[in-house]
């Protein structure tokens, strides 16, 4: 397989809406600019923290690109170009590799359940769709219904360009076996904040983070000061952001970061529905680890 650097600290930005409820563009480009200045690496754009079920493949395809713009050269963006309908990711996909973007994220089809030959087989076509757009696997069975199991990913890694998995089985015996069976070079993020030190210990790369849209720098800090050895500083830095990581998920992911972002003072807009609110209680619990963080 192709080794591809993604770096440390990717976010799964959210995506601003207007009062109307239509993206909001001005504040995406605003947005992801202060992400990539505050020690994000890797843009991913439209995956599940971008409310991606709800957005047409015509307002993706116009993020991917007002992101590109703001990114520029100063890190990378990942297009969350994953469907349940392997001709719909294999089409989204080809259209963010003739933007140019630097990787697509994959997550497992939901709904359908597929065996782990049909996972196989929906992955392998959308790589061999694309060749030259390096893709990251993304296995999340509490969303999907499905497990990505460690054999189907072994397999999947001796693919060229597919070269990395977002992990948010929450098993680290998993990861742990991901590590033993797939070449050195093949990627291992967390998809949960409060498991990126763990995941760390037993091979990770880095994190798709939500938790970067806060304390970006923070997190990086941290994954360099473990892989340089500073185990008691990086494990110092998780716990003091440990309650923020578990307030993150007070409710289904966007609705408490898109939250903490409007108390910041970031005009990311509502949810869309089916997503709703965050409840009143639970907000006051949000301001109260933000405040405690210094974060407000």
């Amino acid at each position: 397989m192709t080794s591809v650097d993604f770096g440390q600290v990717l976010t799964a930005m959210v995506t601003p809406f207007t009062a109307e409820g239509a993206v909001n563009y001005a504040v995406t480009e605003a947005l992801a600019d202060y992400l990539v200045s505050h020690g994000t690496d890797t843009v991913v754009v439209c995956g599940t923290t971008g409310e991606s079920p709800t957005l047409t493949w015509e307002e993706e395809y116009e993020l991917f690109q007002v992101v590109q713009k703001a990114v520029g050269n100063r890190g990378k963006v990942m297009a969350g170009t994953g469907s349940n309908s392997t001709h719909e990711a294999i089409a989204a996909t080809e259209k963010a590799a003739k933007l140019g973007l630097d990787g697509s994220l994959q997550v497992v089809p939901y709904y359908s359940k597929p065996p782990q030959a049909g996972l196989y087989q929906h992955f392998s076509a959308i790589a061999q769709a694309s060749p030259d757009l390096p893709m990251m696997l993304y296995n999340i069975p509490g969303r999907t219904g499905r497990n990505l199991e460690t054999e189907t990913v072994a397999k999947l890694a001796q693919i060229d360009n597919i070269v990395a998995i977002k992990e948010a089985s929450g098993d680290l015996d998993q990861v742990s076996e991901i590590r033993a069976t797939t070449p050195s070079n093949f990627g291992i993020y967390s998809g949960d904040d409060s498991l990126t030190l763990p995941l760390l210990a037993v091979g990770g790369t880095g994190v798709v983070s939500i938790a970067s849209h806060l304390v970006g720098d923070e997190l990086q800090q941290m994954i360099t000061d473990f892989k340089e050895g500073q185990l008691e500083k990086a494990q110092q830095t998780h716990l003091k952001l440990f309650p923020l990581f578990r307030a993150l998920f007070l409710s289904t992911n966007p609705i408490p970061v898109k939250t903490a972002l409007r108390l910041k003072g970031w005009n990311v807009g509502a949810l869309r529905s089916p997503l709703s609110e965050l409840t009143p209680d639970l907000e006051t619990q949000l301001k109260d680890v933000l405040t405690k963080l210094s974060l407000l």
